[in-house]
Formats: structure tokens, sequence, C-alpha cells
């Protein structure tokens, strides 16, 4: 087995990360296996890196033949039994369940479950679509922030460099291998502020203006739309743009403004006791009975839940879970619900300030 160690001069996080746990207690790691499986499958290569006396450091453990495995594993989780938290990118399904496997293979004592964790991968996969990624890979992420890599191999196409140099023991396999690996750790301290988009749909918004707008489209019809400047809590490491579910968003640094249109039509809100209530044919609406009593019965029926409601025609921002009540629909089976922009609402700042975080996450996860 061969250790090797680099330490990464004048590296500076660009996330803060400290935040979550003290960086002397932070360990990221990778590892290089000769399959997926871990029946029939060796690790011969585990990478982390750690911060150490103000330097981030890779640290490699590298088994030169099979038969190394175990020591390899015993090495590494001595190394790993004094740190607290763990990161990784896409660990929670690979690395941390093959490593463990490993661990009772040989007989090993494992910490994984007993730390805590940020798996990268696990953050940003559900905002895929919303940053335009074509898929969430490591080197996905690092072209989409601009980061580079000298290595230009996939983990899979290295199984046979490994195989090779078992053989041969040529050092420029080697080198490739644990460029390989020393990469994948440095794009993982290098994409961090990928975690910037995680806190935008999981942290606080701010909403420090909110206007109305008006406007004719391209056919002349008059519109109006709500603009929510926004103040993020982590600057967005590369400008976004989005559009969806009527809504338009462009984020870039700490700043980001959110679009919304703004319908002017006559809805309808719907009474849940329907059996509390008479409908008027007449006057499309529904009654209390208290009220509705003495209207004559030619004149009134028996509400249903379809036609139980009251219309008002109003100015309405739409929602797509009840996050403000009365909620208002244009039909009892639409699934599209609206609010009404009272006056009260337009003063209540944190309520738009929620409002965004409402609509954001919303059009990140839209399918």
């Amino acid at each position: 087995m061969k250790t090797e160690e680099i330490i990464l001069g004048n590296f500076s996080l660009k996330y803060p990360l400290e935040l979550l746990t003290p960086l002397d207690q932070i360990l990221f790691l990778d590892i290089e296996t000769t399959g997926f499986l871990t029946s029939g499958s060796v690790v011969y290569l585990i990478g982390c890196a750690f911060y150490s006396e103000g330097n981030w450091i890779v640290r490699q453990w590298f088994a030169q033949t099979p038969d190394e495995e175990g020591e390899l594993v015993k090495a590494f989780l001595s190394f790993a039994s004094k740190y607290t938290y763990l990161v990784h990118y896409n660990g929670n399904t690979f690395d941390l369940p093959f490593l463990m496997h490993k661990a009772e293979k040989y007989g090993l004592p494992c910490n994984f479950e007993d730390m805590a964790g940020l798996d990268i991968y696990r953050r940003i996969a559900p905002y895929k679509n919303f940053l335009k990624l074509p898929d969430c890979k490591l080197k996905s992420v690092e072209q989409f922030l601009g980061t580079k890599r000298e290595d230009t191999y996939s983990g899979g196409e290295l199984i046979q460099v490994y195989r090779e140099f078992t053989f041969s023991h040529d050092y420029n396999l080697y080198r490739t291998l644990l460029l390989h690996n020393s990469d994948d750790l440095k794009g993982m301290l290098e994409i961090l502020p990928v975690l910037s988009y995680y806190d935008l749909f999981n942290s606080s918004i701010k909403a420090r203006k909110v206007q109305a707008n008006y406007y004719n489209d391209i056919h002349g019809v008059p519109r109006k739309e709500l603009v929510l400047q926004l103040v993020f809590a982590s600057p967005l490491p590369v400008p976004i743009s989005f559009m969806g579910k009527g809504c338009h968003f462009k984020g870039e640094s700490y700043e980001g403004i959110l679009i919304v249109p703004i319908y002017e039509e006559e809805l309808k809100y719907f009474y849940a006791n329907y059996k509390d209530y008479y409908y008027l044919p007449t006057e499309d609406m529904a009654l209390h009975k208290s009220i509705s009593s003495f209207v004559e019965r030619d004149y009134r029926q028996q509400a249903t839940a379809s036609n139980c409601y009251t219309r008002k025609l109003s100015s309405y921002l739409p929602q797509w879970k009840v996050l403000v009540e009365p909620f208002f629909k244009r039909e009892y089976k639409s699934k599209d619900l609206f609010f009404e922009l009272t006056d009260d609402i337009k003063k209540n700042r944190q309520l738009f300030s929620d409002y965004a975080s409402h609509i954001l996450n919303t059009m990140a996860l839209q399918e």
C-alpha cells in the first residue's frame, strides 16, 4: 500500500462551510473501485481532503494489488475516526455503503453512521432542471461553475487502467489513477458554491421591494405583473434565469428579480360546509341557510360542493399550495389556486418573502 499527500497551497473555500461545523472536523471523501457492486469488486484507492493548520490537504491510500484492500480500508478508517463530519458526492448511494461493506468484511470498526454528513449530489440533484444541467455528474457541475481539471478519465475507464497497473506497475498509470481521485476531491472543494442554489430554495429570501407593473402584450392586451426584488442569504456563483408556472426569475450574486402575473378577473371562493348553504341559481351564488332560508323555495336549492361558492371580481396572485387564505378558484375541480391581492397583503413584506420562496420551489420542482 502506498500513501500520498498533497498540500493545496493558497486554496480557500468560496462557501461558508464553517457554518455547518468547524473546518478541522470536516473530511471530504472519494473512493475508486474496480466495479459498482461490493461483491466481486475491490476498492483500490481512497482519497480524502481535510483542513489542517490553515491549509487544505489531500491524502490518498492506494492498493498496489487487490490483496492490499484490507490494509487500505483499515488505514483510512483509522484516520477518519477523529472526524465528525463527512462531505462527499453521491457518497450516500455508493462510497459509504461500499466502505461499510468492506469494513464488515475485514472486521473493522466503522463509525460513518455516527457522523453528520453532506452529500453535495443530493443537495443539488432536485434542482438540475432549474440550473439547466445536462446531468448531475461532478464534471458537469464543475463545467457549470467554470472550474477546470487535468484528469480526462471517468471512474469506469480507470478500472482497466488499474488492471494494467497491477501487472506493469507503470508509474505513469499510477499517477493517472491518483490524478483522477485528487481532481475529484479538489472538484468537491471548488464546487461548494453550488450549494448556494440549495440555499436559494431552503434558506430565507428577503423581498426588498415589491411593485406592480402594467403593460400591453404582443397582441395589445393589457397585462399586469408583480415584480419582487429579492436578496439571498448566499451569493449565486453563476447568474441564472428560469421560466415556469407563468413566472420568470433572474438571479445574480446576492440579488434577484421574480416576476409573477397578476390576474384581474372574477374568481370563486368555495365554502367547505356546503350542507349549511343554499345555492341561488338566479344569483349564481350560495348563501348560508340562516339567511337564504327566507328566499322562496323556487329560487333556491340545496348547495353541493361544486356550486357552494361566492364570486368576487378582484386582483389575484397564483399559489400552488395554500400559502394564503382565503384561496380562490376558477372552478371547483380546478387545481389552480389564487389569493386576493388586498391592501393589507400589499403591505406585508414578510408574506412576499415567503411567497417568493413558495414560487421558486414550485418552479424548480415542477415536473
